[in-house]
């Protein structure tokens, strides 16, 4: 061998050598989180014993503790210019907009969502883009190391969720972003990532009755805990809401002296000539809606403040005017700048009203998880699809009610319901994405419930259960080789996410 094809060797084997590194680092990094996960037996007894008083919700302090230890104190976690939106449906939507609006305004943003599809690195996002393998486990380690370097008593790490939100306060510190969109785990006011002091701009989706077992069975209660996010001096906005949930939103934005605002309806908006934007659903509307003044409240509030720097003042010059005691927000953002309009464009969020063409069927994916979604969900649909025969794929998670969920998608003619567990297949190992500590005969069990549902509700359908995603696709590709069935994937975003990571692992479409 020449030296010329021993230099090749050696420059390869390094490449592969670095590849290899990389994903061992990662997969290391994915092992370590999932062994963070909480086992249901200990979820559902804090549930339990927060419902009964016996134990008080202390995330927002072991949130501060675990910062710490990672070197990020409250003051330094305040340098982080964060737009934070909670809300029960359309919160993942309407921060992506948000996101990419300030993207197409030309600043550096950081995104954290929950949960992801397919990668648990889709969580952490840096202009846009999922975090590499290589920078997610960078970060991972680092952060890992310390925490658990600095533990008081064995165990003393954060959970699964809390351990993310975490990491992504550190990412976006040490990535020097501009703005960071947090989108709310469950709730608000003791959400993890309610340890946020200082907010600019707070946004509320729209609510509805979801994760009852913690936020509580009423409207009024979890507007309440959504209104938790809201922070003195901080600009607040929400979409139209039922009347009692209004009441109590109102009200929390008064007692923290925060104004609060709903937004203007899609409608009356004026786009560019020659750049219109076309969104057929209502809710996705709302949302972007929502998303376009959360994106315009912070901007003007970056602009403020850079004028306050120049002219040497402390705080920022007030825009704002009061009126009987009450802080009224400026004018609403009606007239929208191309630039606006072109990042809701380009603004991508897999998973919801998603359409995905394989070989063997038609696709259509969405992660409805409560009542209202799921009614949204099936006209959606519906009106997609007339001709084709129709085929049925759900799951849901353990704490929603199911029957709620298939009200509406029975009104449609399925020839098929599969139910199934929301895994690509069946074994999984503990350094794969999608790993679970919920038992697999638990999950038939539901599966089976499901089916009986579905039973009461619909005559003649073919029902089927299946104890993966990839047994349900390969049974109805046999089944209609050559026809191309649509194919609703609907309920949990964990099924969504399992379907999507076979038949368009990339997220590419």
């Amino acid at each position: 061998m020449n030296n010329i094809s021993l230099c090749r060797s050696f420059v390869v084997s390094r490449v592969i050598f670095k590849m290899c590194s990389v994903m061992s680092n990662y997969e290391d990094a994915v092992c370590k989180l999932n062994k963070l996960q909480s086992n249901k037996k200990t979820i559902d007894q804090i549930r339990k014993d927060l419902k009964n008083g016996i134990i008080k919700c202390t995330n927002i302090e072991e949130m501060g503790n675990f910062l710490s230890r990672t070197g990020v104190t409250l003051d330094k976690l305040d340098e982080l210019s964060v737009i934070h939106i909670a809300g029960t449906k359309g919160k993942g939507s309407t921060s992506a907009m948000c996101e990419a609006i300030l993207r197409s305004h030309g600043f550096r943003t950081g995104f954290y969502s929950s949960p992801h599809l397919v990668a648990v690195r889709e969580r952490i996002r840096l202009d846009g883009s999922v975090v590499s393998e290589e920078l997610f486990a960078k970060h991972f380690h680092c952060v890992y190391d310390m925490l658990d370097s600095t533990q008081d008593f064995e165990g003393d790490m954060p959970k699964y969720f809390a351990f993310l939100t975490v990491l992504a306060f550190n990412m976006f510190l040490k990535e020097k972003v501009d703005v960071a969109i947090i989108e709310v785990g469950i709730g608000g006011i003791v959400d993890y990532t309610n340890v946020l002091r200082k907010v600019p701009v707070v946004g509320i989706t729209a609510l509805g009755l979801d994760h009852t077992s913690i936020l509580g069975y009423t409207l009024p209660e979890i507007a309440a805990a959504k209104a938790g996010i809201m922070k003195p001096g901080c600009e607040a906005y929400t979409v139209p809401q039922p009347v009692d949930a209004m009441q109590v939103l109102r009200d929390y934005a008064d007692s923290v002296k925060c104004p609060l605002k709903v937004v203007p309806d899609y409608k009356n908006y004026t786009f560019p000539p020659n750049n219109p934007l076309k969104i057929d659903l209502e809710a996705y509307q709302t949302n972007a809606s929502l998303a376009i003044q959360l994106a315009h409240a912070w901007m003007r509030q970056h602009r403020l403040k850079k004028i306050s720097k120049s002219n040497g003042l402390k705080n920022g010059v007030n825009t704002l005017i009061i009126d009987n005691n009450r802080t009224v927000l400026d004018k609403d953002i009606l007239d929208l700048d191309n630039v606006t309009v072109e990042g809701l464009k380009n603004c991508k969020w897999p998973g919801r009203y998603h359409l995905v063409q394989s070989d063997f069927a038609w696709f259509y994916l969405d992660g409805a998880h409560t009542k209202e979604s799921m009614e949204i969900c099936a006209q959606w649909f519906e009106d997609k699809n007339k001709l084709q025969e129709k085929i049925l794929i759900f799951s849901a998670t353990g704490d929603r009610n199911a029957e709620i969920l298939l009200k509406p998608l029975s009104r449609l003619t399925f020839k098929t319901a599969c139910f199934v567990i929301p895994t690509a297949y069946k074994e999984t190992s503990q350094n794969n994405d999608n790993f679970s500590l919920v038992e697999q005969e638990e999950l038939m069990d539901r599966c089976r419930k499901y089916s009986d549902i579905w039973r009461g509700l619909q005559s003649g359908t073919e029902i089927r259960v299946f104890d993966c995603v990839s047994e349900a696709l390969i049974s109805i590709k046999r089944a209609y080789s050559g026809k191309k069935p649509a194919v609703l994937v609907t309920g949990s975003l964990h099924l969504v996410g399992a379907a999507l990571s076979i038949i368009d692992p990339n997220l590419s479409t």
